[in-house]
C-alpha cells in the first residue's frame, strides 16, 4: 500500500503541526484579505542555520539570490547593489555584514521544497475553502543584519512570513488602495516593471505595524504594500507563498487595464477578492496568446 502523501510529502513521518489548531482557525477566519499575526513552532532546525543557508546559496542559481546593503531608506529608486562580499560570506557574517539577503524559490532544492510543501499542506484546507486550488507554491528565505530595512514594495502572492531568529517589524498598508500603490504602478508591475513603490512619510497615517519575534508569523494579502525593519539582532525569516485563480485574474486584469490606459482611457481598478475580474483577465490572456501584448 502506498504511503499517504500531501504535496509529495509522506504524512506518516510528520510530527505535530507547525501551525497549531488556534493558528489555523485564526488564519481561516481572516484569509485572504485581512492581515493578521499567527503563532508557529518552526525553529532554527538544521535547514535554517546560517551554515546551511550559505550552502543553499552556493547551490541555487545566481538569479535566485538577491542581496543589498542593509542601511537603506524605506523608499528607494532602484536597488543599490550588494556589499562587496560573496553571498556565502554575507550569510555567515550577517551579524556584521550590514546587508539583507533573500534566497528565492527554495523549492528548487529538494530538501527545502519538502519544508515548504509540508507547511503549506497544513493550511491547504483553509486556503482552498476560500480561494480554490493552491497554485505555484514558492518559498523565500530572508537573512538580515541588525536594523536592516527591506524597502516599501508589494508582491503578487498570498504570503505568510514566519520569523525564525531575531526580530523585525513589518509595516503593512491596505491592499488595493491607490493612495498607497497607484493603479498605474500596479499595471506597470504586471507588465514587467519593478515592485518597489514610491514612498512619502505621509503614507504612515495608513500604516499597521506587526512586530515579529521567533515563533510569530504575519499574513500578507496579495499586493498589500509593506516594508520591513529588522531589530537589534540579525534575523532569519521564511516566507511561504502561493497563488490562486483569483490572484492570477487580478494580475491579468491589471495588465488589460494598462492596455486601456495606453489607449487614452481611465479604466476601473480590478475588484478585490471575492470579485472575479474574469472578463478583463480572459481578454488579456487572449491578447497575450495572440501575440498582441508581451
Amino acid at each position: 500500500m502506498n504511503a499517504p502523501t500531501t504535496f509529495g510529502i509522506d504524512t506518516r513521518t510528520r510530527t505535530e503541526p507547525v501551525f497549531p489548531a488556534e493558528a489555523r482557525s485564526q488564519f481561516s477566519a481572516n484569509y485572504p484579505e485581512v492581515p493578521h499575526k499567527l503563532h508557529h513552532t518552526l525553529d532554527r532546525r538544521e535547514l535554517l542555520t546560517l551554515d546551511a543557508l550559505a550552502e543553499l546559496a552556493g547551490r541555487i542559481p545566481e538569479t535566485s539570490i538577491e542581496y543589498n546593503r542593509g542601511d537603506l531608506p524605506i523608499g528607494i529608486d532602484g536597488k543599490p547593489g550588494a556589499t562587496g562580499m560573496s553571498i556565502e560570506d554575507t550569510i555567515r557574517e550577517i551579524a556584521k555584514a550590514n546587508s539583507w539577503a533573500v534566497l528565492k524559490n527554495i523549492e528548487q532544492d529538494e530538501r527545502y521544497r519538502g519544508l515548504l510543501l509540508s507547511l503549506l499542506a497544513e493550511l491547504k484546507p483553509q486556503i482552498e475553502a476560500k480561494t480554490g486550488a493552491m497554485m505555484r507554491p514558492q518559498g523565500f528565505i530572508f537573512i538580515s543584519s541588525p536594523n536592516a530595512v527591506t524597502p516599501y514594495h508589494f508582491d503578487p502572492e498570498h504570503n505568510i512570513l514566519l520569523q525564525v531568529t531575531g526580530s523585525k517589524v513589518m509595516t503593512q498598508f491596505p491592499a488595493g488602495d491607490p493612495a498607497f500603490a497607484p493603479d498605474e504602478i500596479h499595471e506597470t508591475y504586471h507588465s514587467g516593471g519593478a515592485r518597489e513603490l514610491v514612498w512619502n512619510d505621509g503614507l504612515m497615517s495608513g500604516a499597521r505595524e506587526f512586530p515579529l519575534a521567533p515563533g510569530e508569523a504575519v499574513f500578507v494579502p496579495v499586493m498589500a504594500p509593506h516594508f520591513v525593519r529588522v531589530g537589534p539582532e540579525s534575523s532569519i525569516s521564511l516566507s511561504i507563498t502561493w497563488r490562486s485563480d483569483w490572484s492570477f485574474a487580478e494580475a491579468d486584469a491589471r495588465g488589460f487595464n494598462r492596455v486601456l490606459r495606453g489607449a487614452g482611457m481611465t479604466p476601473r481598478a480590478p475588484g478585490r477578492w471575492p470579485s472575479g475580474n474574469y472578463a478583463k483577465a480572459f481578454t488579456y490572456r487572449a491578447m497575450r496568446k495572440a501575440g498582441l501584448v508581451g
